[in-house]
């Protein structure tokens, strides 16, 4: 049975909301797009050794050949910076398809277990198999995201009528990421000197990251992106309610399990590379909705500049607080999300999605 409300009405006033934040929505767009920009360069540039945009020339058209700044440019922070406008955009948009299919700001990635599945094969992979190098156990991080997350998937299918639902979903993955969360503890208390390489991808960090871990990544990451804008039309109509979007012909099942794919390629893939970096897919896609109202198409499409602006953001502000040590970017994340989590939950009317 349908709510009061017919579904012309609904989306007529959806239609409204979104036109009028059309205007806001393009000086938004423009600002993230200048913004990500000068923050690119800023990351090249800033950095235990100080560099100029004359050495970024020079490096980039070849004219200071094999010299100190090239090296720092090109082999260090240039795959730094890219990683993290790529892992950046995969952790917001995955949170911003949670958020979406389970109609709840404040929803995160790490409720499908993701985050924890990835630490849980990287502890094992290290401690059982003495995997020491991110080029290896990045595969191990994989491949734990994509086990718990069907997991997840399967408990939450399995647990009484009607399916996979939202609640399910957010009950079997919070329970499963502390059990493994609390195993993977354990295993790391017993044997502390072999878990030294552990600790700073524990922390989240984009640092010491080299192109090879960039293309690793980055078929699984595109690959989400593109699944994530072809299920943003769907979203909007799952946002209507369940009855509202099978009257529209939308597939709920297909619709939730190409989500779960997604943000297990997006989330899964951005923390075998930089770590469990938290909050980001938390704060920016319930942020963007401030200006673009509950498009999806909008709502993803600017989580994809304001995440990796973000993220930038947070390693920059790492290398400058300590400086010329660093703080790594999980910790800065954490610094700024967990304030706003507590404003975002104290308020008495989220965005609505």
């Amino acid at each position: 049975m349908l709510p009061d409300r017919s579904v012309p009405d609904v989306i007529a006033q959806r239609n409204q909301i979104a036109e009028r934040g059309s205007k806001p929505s393009l000086l938004f767009l423009v600002s993230g797009l200048l913004l990500l920009v000068i923050m690119f360069v800023v990351s090249l540039l800033v950095g235990a050794r100080m560099l100029t945009l004359l050495h970024l020339w020079q490096a980039l058209t070849g004219e200071a050949r094999n010299t100190t700044e090239q090296i720092i440019l090109l082999d260090y922070r240039l795959p730094r910076t890219l990683l993290a406008v790529l892992c950046g955009a995969a952790f917001g948009v995955s949170g911003a398809l949670i958020q979406a299919a389970t109609r709840n700001p404040l929803a995160d990635p790490g409720i499908l277990g993701v985050n924890a599945g990835a630490g849980f094969f990287v502890t094992l992979a290290v401690g059982l198999l003495g995997w020491q190098s991110i080029d290896t156990y990045i595969w191990a991080a994989f491949s734990g995201a994509i086990v718990v997350t069907g997991i997840v998937y399967l408990l939450g299918a399995s647990s009484g009528a009607g399916g996979a639902t939202p609640v399910r979903l957010v009950l079997a993955g919070v329970a499963l990421s502390a059990v493994l969360g609390g195993i993977g503890s354990a295993l790391a208390l017993l044997n502390p000197q072999t878990f030294d390489a552990l600790r700073m991808w524990s922390i989240g960090s984009v640092a010491g990251r080299n192109m090879h871990v960039l293309v690793s990544v980055l078929p699984f990451i595109l690959t989400g992106l593109l699944i994530a804008c072809l299920l943003a039309p769907s979203l909007n109509a799952v946002a209507l309610g369940d009855d509202l979007a099978r009257s529209l012909g939308t597939h709920i099942l297909r619709t939730r399990l190409l989500v779960v794919l997604a943000v297990t390629l997006l989330a899964g893939a951005g923390t075998a590379a930089c770590g469990p970096i938290g909050f980001i897919g938390l704060m920016v896609p319930h942020m963007v909705r401030w200006f673009t109202g509950p498009d999806q198409r909008r709502i993803i499409g600017f989580t994809m500049i304001f995440a990796p602006l973000l993220l930038l953001s947070a390693d920059i502000a790492g290398r400058l607080v300590l400086f010329p040590g660093e703080l790594e970017a999980g910790i800065v994340t954490a610094f700024i999300g967990a304030p706003v989590l507590i404003i975002l939950a104290q308020r008495r009317q989220v965005s609505g999605l």
